[in-house]
């Protein structure tokens, strides 16, 4: 037997838990027997004095065991069962085509994506914006689903990692969120929760990342591969460019429209291909579908060709509630604003530089994403044919298309966009869409 409060002593002296004791105090979380000052102060201690490797691990196995771990073994799946999981950023819609591509390949994709907070857009708000996509199924729907076309994107129930909502929403109010342990924890108790075989983490790296340098995001991927792989989940991780917005688009609905456009071969963003071809190649070799990215790069480029990974997605929007017809009529469900109309820099150059994180909060300005958790979102607002790093913008190639509910909008987000992007007379250097991989022989 354990007190919470010479727990949270010994961490406060800088003195390693056993798995035990963090076990006991993450238990005591999700039964309600450590209050919320406990909490608090157990975040404190380990802002300040870290943890180690196999602390991390004793934290996020306790965390995801907090509630209930889903077991596929009943639904007898032909196939390995993976996931992504990303730190999020502005026009980051790879979810959405990469879980059809893999399920293509025949993986099992069941995904438990979050909301948009802050500036960066949640896949879960993105799925919202077509007509009746159920985003809260039951757990037989989301197995069958899963099954059926491979690919299921659902929110978190409560019944998943519930230890980690406790101890998120106290972290966010006492100043301890930016933490590598808690931030390793939080993502990975909710992930391997969902019973994967294998998961591939994209961390953002640039002025649109969650993390604020490159080592910063360098040093948690390291954390998430040896922890994932210490609580027996096989996990690599792409340190990925967030320099710039990824898609052409950043909004809701707009993103949406540009993923079927992708799967479909409509139009395909050449940076979006590349990291979302990244990523998909690495699950296919984690998982064992492919021997190498080669051969992995092959199967994807060939499920976009034939149209299946297409069909994956139409047979996911269709079995959790979404229209049948969705990915030929796509425009006819998705929502316009009213007026569309480009935004102009106000001198000739290069696209030189891009404050990302300052164009996905000019989104939630317009009402695209939420300021906080209660806020509803307009699916139909947003930013549509972006430039990119290196592009002239002139008379003829604008910062961006704004799609906005009315003139004093567009204004507004006109100057922020204006504001976010700096015009040279000189190119930039390019950046790598994939900086590097980690795998846990790196770590």
């Amino acid at each position: 037997m354990y007190l919470p409060q010479e727990i949270i002593r010994k961490k406060r002296d800088n003195i390693e838990l056993t798995a035990d004791e963090i076990n006991f105090f993450i238990q005591g979380i999700a039964k309600d027997t450590v209050s919320e000052g406990q909490i608090a102060a157990f975040a404190m201690a380990i802002y300040f004095n870290d943890m180690t490797m196999d602390e991390r691990v004793a934290l996020t196995c306790a965390m995801r065991d907090s509630g209930m771990v889903i077991d596929w073994s009943h639904m007898n799946f032909d196939g390995p069962i993976v996931d992504k999981h990303s730190t999020g950023g502005v026009g980051d819609v790879t979810s959405l085509m990469l879980g059809p591509m893999v399920a293509a390949c025949g993986g099992y994709v069941p995904m438990i994506s979050g909301r948009g907070l802050g500036h960066t857009g949640g896949t879960l708000d993105k799925l919202e914006s077509i007509p009746g996509y159920n985003i809260t199924p039951s757990n037989d729907v989301f197995g069958q689903v899963t099954k059926d076309a491979g690919v299921a994107i659902i929110g978190q129930t409560g019944d998943l990692a519930p230890a980690d909502k406790r101890v998120y929403a106290t972290r966010d109010v006492t100043a301890t969120v930016d933490n590598i342990s808690l931030i390793t924890a939080s993502i990975l108790s909710k992930k391997l929760a969902a019973g994967l075989g294998s998961l591939v983490m994209d961390v953002k790296v640039g002025s649109g990342a969650f993390m604020p340098t490159y080592e910063a995001s360098e040093e948690l991927a390291k954390s998430i591969v040896a922890v994932a792989n210490g609580a027996g989940t096989k996990t690599t991780a792409l340190l990925t460019d967030m320099n710039q917005v990824l898609a052409s688009t950043a909004g809701n609905a707009l993103e949406v429209r540009e993923a079927v456009q992708f799967l479909t071969g409509e139009y395909r963003n050449p940076r979006l291909f590349e990291v979302t071809m990244a990523l998909c190649a690495e699950m296919l070799v984690n998982s064992g579908l492919a021997t190498d990215i080669e051969q992995a790069r092959e199967k994807l480029q060939a499920v976009l060709d034939n149209g299946k990974a297409a069909e994956c997605f139409g047979k996911m929007v269709a079995g959790l509630g979404g229209p049948a017809d969705f990915m030929t009529n796509y425009d006819n469900y998705l929502e316009k604003a009213e007026l569309v109309k480009p935004v102009y820099a106000e001198t000739t150059g290069y696209a030189f530089a891009m404050d990302t994180r300052a164009l996905g909060m000019a989104v939630v300005g317009m009402g695209g994403g939420r300021r906080v958790a209660t806020d509803t979102i307009d699916y139909a607002v947003g930013l549509s044919d972006m430039i990119r790093l290196g592009d002239e913008a002139n008379a003829d190639k604008p910062l961006a298309v704004i799609h906005a509910r009315n003139e004093a909008q567009w204004e507004e987000a006109a100057k922020a966009v204006r504001a976010a992007i700096t015009i040279s007379d000189q190119k930039p250097e390019p950046t790598p869409e994939v900086y590097r991989r980690v795998r846990p022989e790196d770590v």
